[in-house]
């Protein structure tokens, strides 16, 4: 089966994630998938496939040489995010994208233009697959498992090309944190491992955004408004003090590259009561625990002008891999220089989000990320080139050779 066809096969699984849920996986979907996938990797010959009620799915490519090699792990999330619906995702093929507008849906005015995305004409003439317009696609990461799949096969398929022990994990529920929560490094045992989970073709990653949520909560005293002076404590105006207090351009839409911010994902609230959700993210782990502190800060400065009426809970999220990577950067250097041996030009970049490869790698699994191929993700303009999914597939078989070539 061609990478396209595998592609093609995966997205017809609706497997959203959903934070409510409180459960592993979050969603049916998810173990519905991780049961046709422990099909096809038992149909491939893999060994020491195991499939658990949590949803994790792991296989062995055996070794076809004596020689004592480091095992390496390849892995992908079997989750799509919760930011847009992943149920009956009608994909078309673009031939030969031809540098301007693609309809996605005529009857809704949906156009992916690149005027708006103009990344598209770095991809000029090649095969794409892109939405209808009414689902995202889900690349972000069924592109990575079709493309350790695709890597597997040929691996299997082309003795010739010696490697060690490989092993390969589907895991449940990435786009909402938790991805990493229940899988079991002990039992995965590699040495070290990839998540191919990143965007477009070349991105290779090992700094992530040290991340935490931060819930500000706000007491206030309501009063009938016609006799409110000097008694009422409106929740909502002290909330939205608290918020104006913070520095204006330290958000989502005034950051890049290394920047940090503050970004209030949710607000709800009355005159009695009202609560904030922030995420707070940054590179560097002082200016991450400071901008902790400048949250603590703002709350008791609050509660100078209204005393008890402010409270605050932060909890750490994840922290930046770069510290657990670096001092096995070769690691990195193999995977750079399988993307050059696949004619791909590695992009070293930070990532402005989370990965499992940042939790996985705290739980003592090295574990950068490589690019799946896919752009725009989490929505209908989401698209990926067909050639970005079969150079990843390469630089996986890549990474197989040269782990074995180097010992």
């Amino acid at each position: 089966m061609n990478i396209i066809d595998r592609f093609l096969d995966y997205v017809k699984f609706d497997t959203q994630s959903d934070e409510l849920t409180n459960m592993t996986p979050s969603t049916p979907g998810q173990l519905k998938f991780a049961e046709y996938l422990e099909g096809k990797v038992r149909e491939l010959g893999l060994t020491e496939v195991t499939l658990d009620e949590n949803g994790y799915l792991m296989a062995t490519l055996p070794a076809n040489t004596s020689e004592p090699l480091p095992t390496v792990g390849f892995i992908a999330h079997l989750d799509t995010s919760p930011d847009m619906s992943g149920r009956h995702v009608n994909p078309r093929i673009v031939p030969a994208y031809d540098g301007g507008d693609i309809t996605l849906n005529a009857e809704a005015g949906i156009v992916l233009s690149p005027s708006e995305f103009p990344e598209l004409l770095h991809y000029k003439g090649q095969q794409l697959i892109v939405t209808d317009g009414t689902t995202l696609l889900g690349a972000d990461d069924k592109a990575g498992i079709a493309e350790i799949m695709a890597a597997v096969e040929y691996l299997i398929q082309h003795p010739e090309i010696k490697h060690g022990k490989i092993r390969i994990a589907f895991n449940p529920d990435e786009e909402i944190g938790r991805g990493a929560h229940k899988f079991n490094v002990e039992q995965f045992g590699c040495d070290w491992a990839y998540t191919m989970d990143g965007g477009e073709i070349g991105e290779l990653e090992y700094e992530n955004f040290n991340a935490a949520v931060a819930k500000v909560t706000f007491c206030g005293r309501n009063v009938h408004p016609g006799y409110a002076k000097h008694k009422m404590i409106n929740s909502l105006r002290v909330a939205t003090q608290f918020v104006i207090m913070l520095p204006r351009w330290e958000t989502p839409e005034h950051t890049e590259g290394y920047e940090g911010f503050y970004h209030l994902v949710g607000m709800e609230g009355s005159v009695e009561k009202t609560e904030l959700t922030y995420i707070i993210r940054d590179f560097d782990r002082d200016r991450f625990e400071r901008r902790k502190k400048e949250l603590q800060h703002l709350c008791r400065k609050i509660n100078n002008e209204f005393p008890g009426c402010a409270s605050i809970e932060i909890s750490d999220q994840y922290f930046n891999m770069r510290e657990k990577v670096e001092p096995v950067s070769h690691i990195i250097e193999i995977a750079e220089q399988a993307m050059k041996n696949a004619g791909v030009t590695p992009r070293v970049v930070p990532i402005r989000g989370g990965t499992d490869g940042a939790q996985l790698s705290f739980k003592g699994l090295p574990c950068p990320n490589i690019f799946a191929g896919g752009l725009n993700f989490h929505g209908r303009y989401e698209f990926v080139p067909v050639p970005s999914m079969e150079k990843a597939a390469q630089v996986i078989v890549e990474i197989a050779r040269l782990v074995a070539s180097r010992n």
